[in-house]
């Protein structure tokens, strides 16, 4: 028998064809798998389909940071215009950066800021490295006479169990060669105690390139896999063959940073342009350690800036990308993650930048840190800034959707999301079996209506959070939205919710 449910607001008529069934558009379905995905208390974030099963008009929709402050501004003798490369952590209660402070001509120097909130950052004076004679800066590493010593640094803090006091800090960076014909880049490894004094950790590369491999040739990102207990490199990469092929990224593995798998190539062009990714900026998402993000820059070498005098070919932008596994990527947003904007400045061949590092910076925001002006004299790395969860959501317009997850199995009593809805949306959500049938007390319509926007905003049932009974049992969730978009959900035990 058709039905039909007011909801309390006007946005959120849910019209039944029969149970259970929004009219609407045919409904999309995801592959899966029939049996139960244990989640236990695990944040779920709708960065891919990865729990759902089906669908039905509503879109995955990637967010795109807003431009706050400048974070670092070009101001010191050792700064030039090629200013590149950013790396920042959370390093217990402060903030750390770590870039490379020029490009024109070697020596190349790593130069360090610090901050108490990710926003208003400060460069130190060290005393570590010369520059003209003087130590009065704040630079931590430089490539010596000519490129005697590597040079870009990615910094990473090594969270692996038992790391030496005196290595708990590591870097990679590409040298050059020496004499070398034809020409090739060698990856090398640092450490350090401390993220400032730092030393090669032995004189041999850690990864040699091939003779007249100049791949290496840009920012290499490396970081301590806690998910998987390795470490690993994204490195630049041509699987088209060096040059005149198309830029690529490849993966390379390690237990101990010294001894190294065989570099691969990442497969990212299925079903999809061979566009040209240039950085990538990987870094583990710090809510979820085993899911890990990418931010590449896109070249478009074809294109030209719309500034007559500007000599260099091509345009950049940033797209987004994520992976479950660290090798299979998903690219289903091949929109823009970070346009240029209408900063004409930031329109030419290599303008902008996101370096590796997404960070919390507090009142539910995150954020990343990006160049903007590169070769100009306005050269600067500013901030963006996200919601926390807020890279991609499940989104509906104001006509009414829903999805389906795949069988689920969680740990914990209650259910919060991550939501915003406008003033006439909702949010509800229903809980079946793992067959697909409403359970009883948990129907959408005896879900308590949710609308306004909060981060941990806890789900209720006729009043009750209560979820005990269904612990450890498989079960289906049916979320129906309107004029709402779905960051992330978690279940968890009452005593650490906030109520």
């Amino acid at each position: 028998m058709n039905r039909l449910i007011l909801s309390l607001s006007v946005s959120s008529f849910l019209f039944y064809a029969q149970p259970g069934k929004v009219v609407g558009d045919p409904l999309k379905t995801f592959e899966g798998s029939s049996k139960a995905i244990s989640i236990g208390s695990k944040l779920q974030l709708f960065l891919d389909d990865e729990l759902i099963e089906s669908m039905r008009d509503l879109e995955f929709r990637l967010h795109s940071p807003r431009r706050a402050e400048v974070a670092i501004k070009k101001n010191k003798p050792w700064e030039d215009t090629t200013m590149f490369d950013p790396v920042v952590i959370k390093d217990e209660s402060r903030y750390r950066m770590w870039y490379r402070t020029n490009y024109n001509a070697p020596p190349f120097y790593t130069g360090y800021a610090e901050s108490d909130d990710g926003v208003r950052w400060t460069k130190p004076s060290l005393g570590l490295v010369e520059f003209r004679g003087e130590k009065n800066n704040n630079l931590v590493w430089s490539s010596g006479p000519g490129k005697s010593a590597p040079y870009v640094l990615c910094v990473f803090k090594d969270g692996k169990p038992k790391t030496p006091a005196s290595e708990r800090y590591k870097a990679i960076g590409v040298r050059r060669q020496p004499g070398s014909d034809p020409p090739a880049d060698d990856l090398y490894g640092l450490v350090s105690a401390d993220g400032l004094h730092w030393r090669l950790l032995q004189k041999a590369p850690i990864i040699r390139g091939p003779r007249g491999d100049l791949m290496f040739d840009s920012h290499n990102i490396a970081f301590w896999d806690s998910a998987r207990s390795q470490y690993v490199i994204y490195a630049r990469g041509w699987p088209d063959g060096w040059p005149g092929g198309t830029r690529g990224i490849r993966r390379a593995v390690s237990s101990d940073f010294r001894r190294w798998s065989a570099l691969e190539t990442l497969d990212l062009w299925k079903d999809s342009d061979r566009d040209h990714l240039y950085k990538n900026a990987a870094t583990p998402y710090y809510r979820r350690p085993d899911i890990l993000l990418m931010f590449p820059k896109r070249f478009s070498p074809e294109r030209r800036s719309a500034d007559p005098d500007w000599k260099l070919r091509g345009l950049s932008d940033i797209v987004f990308m994520s992976s479950r596994d660290g090798v299979h990527w998903d690219r289903r947003f091949r929109e823009a993650f970070l346009r240029p904007g209408r900063d004409r400045l930031n329109w030419h061949e290599r303008a902008i930048e996101v370096g590796p590092g997404l960070v919390p910076t507090g009142n539910g925001e995150m954020s990343l840190y990006f160049i903007e002006h590169y070769r100009t004299e306005s050269v600067a790395i500013r901030r963006g800034v996200l919601r926390e969860d807020g890279l991609v959501s499940v989104h509906a317009k104001y006509k009414v959707g829903e999805l389906i997850t795949q069988p689920l199995v969680f740990a914990g009593d209650q259910l919060v999301i991550n939501y915003s809805t406008s003033a006439a949306g909702s949010i509800r959500v229903e809980i079946r079996d793992s067959s697909g049938k409403p359970l009883k007390g948990y129907e959408a319509e005896a879900c308590d209506e949710i609308y306004g926007d909060e981060l941990t905003r806890m789900v209720r049932w006729k009043g009750s959070s209560d979820l005990q009974e269904l612990a450890g049992k498989p079960i289906r969730l049916r979320i129906i939205l309107s004029d709402a978009d779905l960051f992330s959900l978690q279940f968890r035990q009452a005593e650490k919710a906030s109520q």
